[in-house]
């Protein structure tokens, strides 16, 4: 009896872990590719065409505004982590402003999943906006739906290194706090079977509220640097 019990425990301790590994991969990749396309490398429009006419462009997103839907953003990805921008604002055209209809024409047959920005996108409150950006075609649903889903585990545990309200602010201003706490709680993924960490004090919720200004403040930075050196390396 106490085998069958032993065995039940570690069935579902491996299920636990499965399910963590998983949210934890596709906020991972989530967190990567916003991060890419938030510091593309600039380009110039003709390198757009020139690049929608080659069939390499997988991706568009653009921001446009006034009378005549002028332009003033155009970033486009060639495969998940190559992003580039037009790097004049608003986009010119020769002497003429480049508008939603001439976009449209340039994109017109081609493959690529196009995406309209508008003032109030990225604007979720409190909530961090990279799980809810992702660029390409589906990614929104799964990241959105692990963010949900790792917040839900939180709330419904008794987390070992903060209260709920530490966690709420790491998740919420901290941008990265869900992967955090995938990676960290209850326990270290790299912690063996049966392996208990010793005892420590835990956050309060002032104190995580401080370490969330922190922690947005370094995955900012490290967003930052990714994507400058995925510019440089595969740009």
């Amino acid at each position: 009896m106490t085998s069958d019990l032993g065995e039940v425990k570690d069935g579902w301790r491996i299920v636990g872990l499965v399910v963590r590994i998983a949210l934890l991969l596709i906020l991972l990749a989530g967190a990567l590719i916003a991060g890419l396309s938030f510091f593309p490398s600039s380009r110039t429009l003709g390198e757009f065409r020139a690049a929608v006419a080659a069939d390499r462009v997988s991706a568009v997103t653009y921001r446009a505004g006034g009378e005549q839907q002028e332009l003033y953003q155009v970033r486009w990805a060639e495969g998940p982590l190559v992003w580039h921008e037009i790097d004049t604002v608003p986009v010119r055209d020769g002497s003429r402003s480049y508008t939603v209809v001439e976009l449209t024409r340039d994109i017109a047959g081609g493959s690529a999943d196009v995406t309209r920005l508008d003032r109030r996108s990225g604007n979720q409150g409190i909530l961090p906006g990279w799980p809810f950006q992702v660029p390409l075609s589906g990614w929104v649903i799964w990241t959105g739906t692990a963010w949900w889903a790792t917040s839900l585990i939180m709330l419904a545990s008794v987390p070992r290194l903060g209260n709920r309200w530490a966690w709420f602010w790491l998740f919420t201003v901290g941008q990265i706090g869900a992967i955090v706490f995938l990676v960290l709680e209850p326990r270290p993924l790299w912690s063996r079977a049966g392996e208990r960490p010793a005892p420590r004090g835990r956050l309060t919720g002032a104190q995580g509220c401080l370490a969330s200004i922190v922690l947005g403040l370094l995955s900012a930075a490290g967003a930052a640097g990714v994507g400058r050196l995925a510019g440089l390396v595969l740009g």
